[in-house]
C-alpha cells in the first residue's frame, strides 16, 4: 500500500499551471518537522491535479499549514547525459489547517490559532450534552 499522511507548512507560494490538454496541476514544497530533532525539517515536493490543484493554488500561501494525504511517486529523467531521480507526494486529499489567502481571521479550521470565544459566546454547564 502506498499511502502518505503529512502535516507541515508550505515553503513558498505554489505554482498553479495548466497542461496543453487543460488539466490543472499544482506544485509546491511542504516542510515537515522531524519528530525527535528539534528545529529540523524534511522538505517534501508536492504535486496535485485537477480540482485539488485549483483548490490548493487558489487558497494556499507560503507559511500556511496544511494536512496532506497522498501517495509517493518516483521518476527519472536525463539531463546533460546524467540521470536524475525525482521523488514527490501526489496529493489525493488535503485538510486546511492554517489561514486562507484572503486573511480570513477564522481560516479554514474551527480554531485557526485564535480564540473561538472571541465573539463573546458564553457556554454554561447545562448547555453541554454530558
Amino acid at each position: 500500500m502506498n499511502t502518505v499522511n503529512l502535516i507541515g507548512r508550505l515553503v513558498k507560494d505554489g505554482e498553479l499551471k495548466y497542461s496543453q490538454t487543460g488539466t490543472a496541476f499544482y506544485r509546491n514544497t511542504l516542510a515537515v518537522n522531524r519528530k525527535f530533532k528539534k528545529d529540523e525539517a524534511d522538505f517534501i515536493n508536492l504535486l496535485a491535479f485537477s480540482k485539488t490543484a485549483e483548490l490548493m493554488g487558489n487558497n494556499l500561501i507560503k507559511g500556511g499549514q496544511v494536512g496532506i494525504e497522498g501517495h509517493i511517486q518516483t521518476g527519472s529523467y536525463e539531463k546533460d547525459g546524467k540521470k536524475n531521480f525525482t521523488f514527490e507526494v501526489v496529493v489525493d486529499s488535503l485538510t486546511f489547517i492554517g489561514k486562507k489567502k484572503e486573511d480570513d481571521p477564522q481560516g479554514f479550521s474551527a480554531n485557526a490559532g485564535g480564540d473561538p470565544f472571541q465573539n463573546g459566546t458564553v457556554i454554561n454547564d447545562k448547555d453541554l450534552p454530558f
